[in-house]
């Protein structure tokens, strides 16, 4: 264990397994999450991310292996001994009680002093910003309102590790967003551990300091929000955070190029693995195609198709172009630099070597309701769930 490991608002999972009957949520997971970090766990349903926050939140108990909270095995405690609080999707606040009961609630059966309990909720009512509205019953109050309110409870008692599940899910669009803005801002001004549990790789992206990208009870990338991004450790990560255009290939006898049915793809650089002759998926991202009327001249990444779908994103103009049979590429531009092309135009997609990204295709077993992967040699867009 080092000193990091045991200060307080570390939270080390070590060899972590949970099972449920013969399915294991979670396969010997190991983690370690840093004293006042902003920490996602991203993945699609049944990858194992609420079970893991659970366990240590103490909701759930492992099957093999080791928790540690602040340096301290928490293996057999009850939530409620452990230095941690949640926040979930459905905020179960009293609808009786007014704000300042609520979030007063935990300190009075902790049988906190009366004074500093009312010294402690105005403290984390003006932390989220909700003092004024001390007096209100929940239902008074709209559903952004309401997740200031279950925050303030959470951090009223002092935690040193705040774990959060899928908190925003319930909230409109734009508020989910201002909220990612709140919580991000508070988190940094609090210095408290924060471990977030979301499926949507926009709030993990925007708020985290490092993301756990998990698959199938294991972690299959953790990293910060640009290396996840922009160097993902596999296609199903490169899938799943944003969207990909994927081309299914074989690698050249050099090496050098993955060779797809409609595109020779090349890379900035040689390829160091899957190696040459073998199957692979060569990747490149919707903001990196640049569209033209002629084929660009000196450039191997390019295709010929025609415009099927156009949409218009605010900064950003969204282009479908169909290829050959019914293969499609997804091309994303910013407004004032996108090309005037409308619905039926002929254009070539064409892209940089160094936007190529190559994985091995044997690393794309598809996973039923995770991502939806493309077959063999064909060329779609990846959707993030």
């Amino acid at each position: 264990m080092t000193a990091v490991d045991d200060a307080r608002g570390a939270v080390v999972l070590d060899s972590v397994t949970k099972r449920y009957g013969d399915q294991t949520a979670v396969d010997d997971l190991s983690l370690q999450i840093h004293p006042g970090e902003f920490l996602s766990l991203l993945g699609p349903s049944g990858c194992g991310k609420t079970t893991t926050l659970r366990m240590i939140a103490g909701f759930e108990h492992p099957d093999a292996g080791d928790i540690r909270i602040s340096g301290a095995s928490v293996l057999g405690a009850a939530p409620y001994k452990r230095d941690v609080n949640t926040v979930f999707q459905a905020y179960a606040l009293f609808p009786h009680m007014s704000v300042a009961k609520n979030v007063a609630y935990g300190l009075q059966q902790r049988r906190t002093p009366k004074s500093e309990v009312r010294e402690r909720v105005s403290t984390a009512l003006d932390m989220v910003q909700m003092r004024r509205f001390a007096d209100r019953k929940p239902t008074q109050l709209s559903g952004g309102q309401q997740q200031r309110v279950a925050l303030a409870r959470a951090l009223v008692n002092r935690p040193s590790v705040l774990l959060l599940d899928e908190p925003l899910g319930a909230l409109d669009r734009q508020l989910r967003e201002e909220m990612q803005l709140e919580l991000k801002l508070l988190q940094s001004r609090l210095g408290i551990t924060f471990v977030f549990v979301t499926h949507d790789q926009g709030e993990a992206l925007s708020m985290s300091d490092r993301i756990a990208v998990m698959r199938d009870g294991r972690i299959e990338q953790l990293a910060d929000s640009d290396t996840i991004y922009g160097s993902p450790a596999s296609a199903y990560v490169a899938a799943f955070v944003g969207q990909q255009n994927f081309f299914d290939g074989t690698v050249s006898a050099d090496g050098a190029a993955v060779d797809a049915e409609l595109v020779r793809m090349l890379p900035a650089t040689a390829i160091a693995s899957p190696a040459p002759g073998s199957p692979a998926r060569a990747a490149v991202r919707p903001e990196f195609v640049e569209l033209s009327a002629a084929r660009p001249e000196g450039t191997t990444n390019a295709v010929e198709g025609r415009v099927i779908g156009l949409s218009h994103l605010g900064e950003t103009m969204q282009f479908l172009v169909q290829l050959a049979g019914d293969q499609s590429i997804l091309a994303r531009r910013p407004t004032p630099d996108a090309p005037r092309v409308a619905v039926g135009d002929t254009v070539w997609s064409s892209w940089r070597p160094e936007s190529v990204q190559v994985f091995p295709l044997d690393d794309l077993a598809d996973q039923a309701g995770h991502v939806d992967l493309p077959t063999t040699r064909t060329v779609r867009t990846a959707q993030s769930l």
